[in-house]
């Protein structure tokens, strides 16, 4: 295996799995994003969805806040600091790969 090769070992695991790197890509283009955008957006169900912001959540890259809209449940999710890092790091990671030789 190349020197090259094993670059892509290295990257976010958390981040690499597609769905999330979606959720993230997202959350990196707006200021927040409320629970229903981000399921219509993604194509997840809901309980797909929770438990990957669930992870995001754990690994302090996404920030959730349960709140209300009047009285209908509203969950707001954003990028912490952290996570707009990793996420830069994660897309610097990946074009160093694919520009490699």
């Amino acid at each position: 295996m190349s020197h090259d090769l094993r670059a892509i070992v290295s990257v976010d695991r958390l981040l690499h799995e597609p769905s999330r790197a979606l959720i993230v890509a997202i959350l990196d283009a707006v200021e927040s994003a409320d629970f229903l955008y981000l399921q219509r957006e993604t194509g997840l169900t809901k309980g797909n969805l929770s438990a990957h912001l669930s992870k995001l959540e754990e690994a302090g890259y996404v920030q959730i806040e349960k709140t209300y809209r009047g009285k209908i449940p509203l969950t707001l999710c954003r990028l912490t600091d952290e996570g707009r890092r990793a996420f830069e790091a994660y897309r610097q990671q990946l074009k160093q790969f694919l520009e490699s030789e």
